[in-house]
């Protein structure tokens, strides 16, 4: 089965930039002659996976492959040793070690170290202090910037793109953000409109019109296939991630986890259990299910409102039984023939709708409780601007009973972004009963918050919230969460408003909401790429136009699936393809701006 078919499905054939990844990573093991161990950077194998699969490997010869860790590298039969790794200081320290502990009688074999994706003089250096540099024989690098997540969806999964941006003052992941867009405008033309809101944004754009005309000499002969790029930089959108998600997709990811297009979910929802069988003999080991288009279902229910799952899942279930009693129906042999070669198509689709009314089950669980419903009230007050000035109880009840911190921290941050900063003596308090409840250690973790605009004091009495919310309609009361009408849906009633910016940009434009872009952080743009002649656009009669919005810093599911809806409505005449440095959630977000000893740095 084609692993990537599903990525070509869409407006814009993704499958082209993973065919491209491909071929440089076959040339580069060619490179290597002989037989090979591959010694990976852990971070690295799950994105790698959604490029190229074991199989792909082992054609070049690949035969064994180890994780990168302290120590001597296991043994292995084999000509060459490839360390792929992140161009980080401390991976250096470890293939240098790697490297000592070799034993002298494989001295026949070569060393090769694979940067992803960039290599780094910093990293050669620390190489050759530690005495190694000259043992390898190959150093290169390996270009993996936008990975293809799906027909509609890119990600650099670079973890730290957000905390480097706003709190180290480190613009490495902008640098590969801009390189990204040059290999994907060299696949898939140069795009003639760029807009962005952001001063990440707008050094992106700087850095990718200086690459152009550094390239000026080399044309892009290529028919653009997007009209515009959108570069939006996260923090002009602080409250959308710290919001619980309410979409299929959305909630997986709050509760479970989705890393790499794979989540892993408790197994005994999943255990199919004989009769008179022992309950001890159920799995242990949590059950890894992989969710993207390619599944007829998930492609169906991953962008609903989770109240509308439950119906959707009914009737898929009512058509497939249906589907299975045409069997009593087939009576001559073509028709017998017909039935048996819709079977694996039948039983696939079975299998599917167990798994998403057992998935369906265990989040109804989490969401039907008392704790969810509570936690997602004080959301919407503070979304809607009810008491967002004062301490507020529920969060004090959550902090007495020792609530996971991380809980605590987005309500917090979330009363603080809906109130433009809290009164200083109610982050004061806060901030005292945080420090008391888990420990003072964490005071480094509250300033990264504040450094990053998202729990701070306030500077002035005017809160623009309201101004915002309402000129941008971020709330609707009573959201259709069935058949919905407008973006809010993913979030029960809260347009999230990266969406909203997207979608004024599109209709009417952003000359209608100038007075509100100006409230929020960081100049908006736009430029122009001039198109080498003939190759500007003739646009069909009623043809949708394509946008790519880049998100700088994560973007969530719920945006996806808000992106989605805005593509699927009959009269946006607007694709979307969505790109970001990062998969994020408010957990995953919050957790990356937490702060890490320095020892326990990976």
């Amino acid at each position: 089965r084609n692993m990537a078919a599903h990525l070509s499905y869409g407006r814009v054939n993704l499958n082209i930039l993973r065919e491209a990844a491909r071929k440089e990573l076959r040339e580069f093991l060619d490179k290597c002659a002989g037989s090979k161990a591959i010694v990976w950077d852990e971070y690295l194998t799950g994105p790698f996976g959604l490029i190229a699969q074991y199989s792909l490997l082992k054609e070049h010869e690949v035969e064994k492959m180890f994780t990168l860790k302290s120590g001597r590298l296991p043994s292995a039969d084999v000509k060459n040793i490839i360390f792929f790794v992140r161009p980080r200081l401390e991976l250096m320290d470890i293939i240098a070690e790697n490297i000592f502990s070799e034993d002298k009688m494989h001295s026949s074999r070569d060393f090769h170290v694979l940067f992803v994706p960039r290599r780094s003089m910093l990293c050669e250096q620390r190489l050759k202090d530690q005495g190694v540099l000259g043992s390898f024989i190959n150093i290169d690098e390996y270009i993996l910037d936008l990975i293809p997540y799906d027909g509609d969806l890119l990600s650099m999964e670079y973890e730290s793109a957000f905390r480097e941006c706003y709190l180290e003052n480190d613009q490495t992941s902008l640098y590969h953000t801009a390189k990204g867009l040059m290999t994907l405008q060299a696949l898939y033309g140069t795009i003639p409109q760029i807009y962005g809101k952001g001063d990440c944004a707008r050094h992106v754009a700087n850095m990718m019109l200086r690459m152009k005309r550094e390239f000026a000499g080399s044309q892009n002969q290529i028919l653009p296939v997007f009209d515009t790029l959108l570069l939006l930089d996260r923090n002009v959108d602080l409250l959308t991630p710290l919001a619980t998600q309410l979409t299929y997709e959305g909630l997986i990811d709050e509760i479970y986890g989705i890393t790499n297009g794979y989540v892993k979910l408790p197994p005994e929802k999943f255990a199919q259990k004989k009769q008179g069988e022992a309950s001890k003999d159920l799995p242990t080991e949590p059950k890894k299910l992989q969710l993207n288009s390619a599944e007829e279902l998930y492609a169906e229910i991953r962008d609903k409102n989770f109240n509308a799952v439950g119906a959707a899942l009914s009737k898929k279930a009512k058509i497939i039984s249906a589907a299975f009693e045409e069997r009593h129906n087939a009576k001559t042999v073509g028709e017998i023939k017909q039935f048996v070669s819709q079977l694996p198509h039948m039983q696939a689709a079975r299998s599917s709708l167990a798994n998403h009314t057992s998935i369906a089950e265990l989040i109804k669980d989490i969401t039907t409780s008392e704790a969810f419903f509570d936690n997602l009230t004080v959301e919407q007050e503070f979304m809607t601007g009810v008491d967002t000035d004062k301490v507020n109880t529920y969060i004090e009840d959550c902090i007495a009973q020792k609530d996971p911190l991380i809980k605590i921290l987005r309500l917090v941050c979330m009363q603080s972004v809906c109130n433009n900063g809290l009164k200083q003596k109610v982050f004061d308090y806060y901030k005292r009963e945080i420090l008391q409840t888990y420990g003072y250690e964490h005071i480094l973790t509250l300033n990264n918050l504040e450094k990053a605009g998202l729990l701070k004091p306030q500077t002035s009495s005017r809160n623009n919230y309201p101004t915002i919310r309402k000129t941008l309609k971020l709330w609707m009361e009573d959201a259709n969460e069935q058949n919905p009408n407008d973006i809010s849906y993913v979030y029960s009633g809260y347009a999230p408003l990266s969406i909203r910016l997207t979608q004024v940009l599109a209709r009417p434009g952003w000359r209608s909401i100038e007075e509100v872009l100006k409230m929020l952080p960081g100049p908006h743009f736009e430029e122009r790429q001039q198109l080498p002649a003939g190759l500007h656009k003739k646009r069909q009669q009623g043809e949708n136009r394509t946008t790519l919005v880049f998100f700088l810093g994560g973007v969530t599911y719920a945006e996806i699936a808000a992106l989605r809806f805005l593509s699927q409505m009959e009269d946006s005449g607007m694709e979307y393809i969505i790109a970001t440095t990062k998969l994020i959630n408010g957990t995953t977000w919050i957790k990356s701006l937490m702060d890490r000893p320095e020892s326990q740095t990976s």
